[in-house]
């Protein structure tokens, strides 16, 4: 099945090219040049990846991303930035994006990172058999692509719960960010890339959002992060 990616971006000269390269790499696209015809054409057809600039006219891919993770959290997004923005970067990702591209980019890296994250949005693990696991209160289901607390629905967004799963699965164990970023994120770690520290910090403060307690995610100084059960006092 062709994977559909909505483009929204106003600059004509380069939803031009993407929407001829990547038709070329075998990709079904459509282009928005803003927000709202963006929206509209998510609310049409929906689309399985959003490729989602940051400066648009009238509301920003900011806006956009905040009311899309209200209707739709589960769409995979990546966002393009401006090159040394790294504001720009640690918000989007805060906002719910699933990884970032700075401008300019190759379009041949934007294929590449929109396949890892399509396939892992679908659920691709290297896992035989899907698994629930079952941490504390904390369930994650992978078959079905969720995770609860206490039975309610943690609101997590394909990386997020891809990186939760990691933890879950190794939990009391640390696990590289070099790792977590190839096994999450379906790319190499950089220098300066602190994408998953940001999806860490979403994902603890959506825990204690939820009331969680008895789990922890813990920092482990010089290799990376580790999800740990803890006793309360």
């Amino acid at each position: 099945m062709t994977t559909r990616v909505l483009v929204i971006d106003d600059d004509q000269e380069l939803t031009s090219m993407l929407q001829e390269f990547l038709a070329s790499e075998g990709f079904e696209v459509a282009c928005a040049a803003d927000a709202a015809t963006g929206l509209a054409a998510i609310g049409e057809r929906p689309a399985d990846l959003l490729v989602l600039d940051v400066m648009l006219p009238g509301a920003s891919g900011f806006d956009l991303l905040r009311s899309l993770r209200q209707s739709h959290a589960r769409l995979p997004v990546l966002m393009l930035t401006a090159r040394g923005e790294a504001v720009d970067r640690i918000l989007g990702l805060e906002l719910g994006a699933d990884d970032y591209l700075a401008k300019p980019f190759d379009p041949r890296e934007l294929a590449a990172r929109l396949r890892a994250i399509h396939r892992r949005a679908q659920g691709a693990t290297h896992d035989v058999t899907p698994t629930l696991l079952e941490l504390s209160k904390l369930k994650i289901d992978e078959r079905r692509r969720r995770a609860t607390w206490a039975d309610a629905a943690l609101d997590l967004t394909a990386a997020e719960l891809r990186i939760l799963t990691l933890l879950g699965k190794a939990a009391g164990q640390p696990i590289e960010r070099a790792e977590l970023t190839e096994q999450a994120l379906g790319r190499k770690l950089t220098l300066y890339d602190r994408s998953i520290d940001t999806h860490v910090s979403n994902l603890r403060r959506k825990l204690a959002q939820a009331g969680a307690s008895g789990i922890e995610i813990r920092s482990v100084r010089g290799t990376g992060y580790e999800l740990l059960l803890v006793e309360l006092t």
